[in-house]
């Protein structure tokens, strides 16, 4: 005769998470959603959110990438205006990539120039009006920023 071992389930040692965590989890859930309910019943205005402002510059520029990874930000008229890869202008080449991936899965013009906008209240933005992008340059660091803030000055 053999036999069979019957294993005693011991759930406090095979916990794959702790309750305490799962309780906290929805707890934290439960207190966004009390929060944003609040928030929009109560008309609360928003915050971190950027004010409108006239745009008192503008530039068409084109954001092209090389086969090294670099962008060159160039007016219409092919004048290169700053490389990515040059004088604190990396940023350049991040929202090169980001225009880029946004065109290429929208199947849109790579090359097509973007414009940047200089506001009355000094802050920048890029619209991408072949995608619909608005990006405001905010909260990016103080190099990035002015890697554009030097294009349209």
């Amino acid at each position: 005769m053999t036999q069979t071992a019957t294993r005693i389930h011991n759930s406090k040692a095979e916990e794959m998470v702790p309750r305490a965590l799962v309780v906290a989890m929805f707890t934290l859930m439960l207190a966004s959603l009390t929060l944003v309910t609040v928030s929009r019943l109560t008309n609360a205005p928003h915050v971190g959110v950027v004010p409108d402002s006239p745009v008192v510059k503008t530039l068409d520029i084109a954001l092209i990438g090389d086969r090294n990874g670099a962008y060159a930000a160039q007016a219409l008229d092919g004048t290169v205006l700053a490389m990515s890869d040059r004088d604190k202008a990396g940023f350049i080449g991040v929202m090169g990539r980001v225009v880029e991936r946004k065109r290429v899965t929208a199947d849109l013009p790579v090359a097509d120039p973007v414009t940047l906008q200089l506001h009355e209240n000094g802050t920048l933005s890029i619209i991408d009006l072949s995608t619909g992008m608005d990006i405001a340059l905010i909260g990016y660091g103080v190099d990035n920023v002015a890697a554009f803030a030097r294009l349209i000055d």
